[in-house]
């Protein structure tokens, strides 16, 4: 097209008229256009005074290796059909990235289903993402509750309890205080607390529920937090005793934590996992990023790499070093053991290599695998896992 974009802040009027193109562009309405209104910057893309793509940006910490490092969350964005084709997406992130960039961001996640599309730009899935599906009849079956109490509601206590466990993996969003009352108003959830007698809150679990159309409601389950495996099996137990009114309980994509208590515990092994389209990760300023992240304390090394730059051109070479829970990266001229495309990198930032085989397998060169080894093991210790949806 012969008329030239142009790029600006969303104001009020380019607000109403971005939410009424998003809803033609995904074919219903994107109620986060005004949830977030007053939390997310808001970039579009104008031709002749219309606006013809856009999309919303959140500057939120998220947490890797035990740190808040700060990320631009990129979402609800689109562009027009009848401008699609024409390369405007990519002008539009560079458009979206620069103000969260100028703001302190460091790194960016994305979820969209047009993987291909950001993986063009440089972001990279760590990890795959699944929804499952577990009768309440097995559940309830499997798991008891033991003395825990229950309550209803969330207080600041059981907050504390989501942000230190969200430490506990690579890529949970530090939440700011507005978060909690937008999900909750966003998706209608009700949550509960659970405890032992005379303890902490251990567990949190968050739900919502939805009349079905012939009996009982569908119940899906968007907060799914657990101190230990006791706790664990508690949440699962109450939402067993759902079985008089829902007949499957249903995991959100993302909210059941990557670890085996299904699978070890279950009496019959059969729910069901949908994949979804993943989060994305992509390093937007590799020292800050390096520094700023969490490391393990008992790791002392010092790595030359060698990392593909931004234009995906050439190749740059960095001394990676450890020490005593903090890491910096340099500029040098020594060959690197081992080499990372951009996306690559962002993985291996994420701990989504869970070993110097699976990081082969997904094309990282070494010179040997006892070096490949000793740059994945930097980022092992915490598997990567985003609960969060924006």
């Amino acid at each position: 097209m012969s008329e030239q974009l142009t790029f600006a802040p969303a104001d009020d009027g380019l607000w109403q008229q971005y939410d009424e193109l998003a809803t033609r562009a995904y074919g219903h309405r994107i109620g986060d256009i005004t949830h977030l209104r007053p939390h997310a910057d808001f970039q579009v893309a104008l031709r002749r005074g219309r606006v013809v793509a856009g999309g919303l940006g959140l500057l939120v910490d998220q947490f890797f290796g035990g740190s808040p490092v700060p990320s631009a969350c990129l979402g609800d964005g689109c562009v027009a059909p009848e401008e699609r084709g024409e390369h405007l997406a990519t002008r539009m992130t560079a458009e979206r990235l620069r103000p969260l960039v100028e703001q302190g961001a460091v790194i960016s996640t994305i979820s969209t289903s047009s993987t291909g599309y950001a993986r063009r730009l440089g972001w990279e899935a760590p990890v795959p993402v699944l929804a499952w599906s577990v009768t309440t009849d097995d559940l309830k079956k499997s798991y008891t509750g033991e003395d825990f109490e229950i309550e209803h509601g969330l207080d600041e206590e059981a907050q504390a309890l989501q942000r230190d466990l969200a430490r506990q993996w690579n890529g949970p969003v530090l939440r700011p205080a507005w978060w909690p009352a937008w999900k909750e108003t966003k998706n209608a959830l009700t949550t509960y607390r659970f405890s032992r007698p005379g303890h902490p809150t251990s567990g949190l679990l968050s739900f919502a529920t939805k009349r079905h159309e012939r009996h009982g409601m569908t119940l899906t389950v968007h907060e799914f937090w657990a101190a230990n495996q006791n706790a664990a099996t508690a949440l699962l137990a109450f939402l067993g005793r759902h079985n008089t009114r829902a007949e499957t309980i249903e995991f959100r994509r993302g909210a059941l934590p990557p670890y085996p208590t299904l699978l070890h515990n279950l009496h019959r092994f059969r729910p069901t996992a949908e994949s979804w389209h993943p989060w994305m990760l992509c390093i937007l300023d590799i020292p800050n990023a390096i520094r700023l992240r969490g490391w393990p304390d008992d790791l002392t090394t010092t790595i030359p790499i060698e990392i593909e730059n931004a234009g995906g051109d050439s190749w740059d070479r960095w001394m990676f070093q450890i020490e005593a829970g903090s890491a910096t990266i340099a500029p040098t001229d020594v060959a690197g053991q081992a080499a990372f495309t951009r996306r690559q990198f962002a993985v291996w930032y994420a701990g989504g290599y869970r070993s110097a085989t699976s990081a082969r397998m997904a094309g990282v060169q070494a010179v040997s695998q006892a070096a490949l080894m000793n740059v994945v093991r930097s980022t092992a210790d915490l598997e990567p896992w985003l609960p969060d949806h924006f």
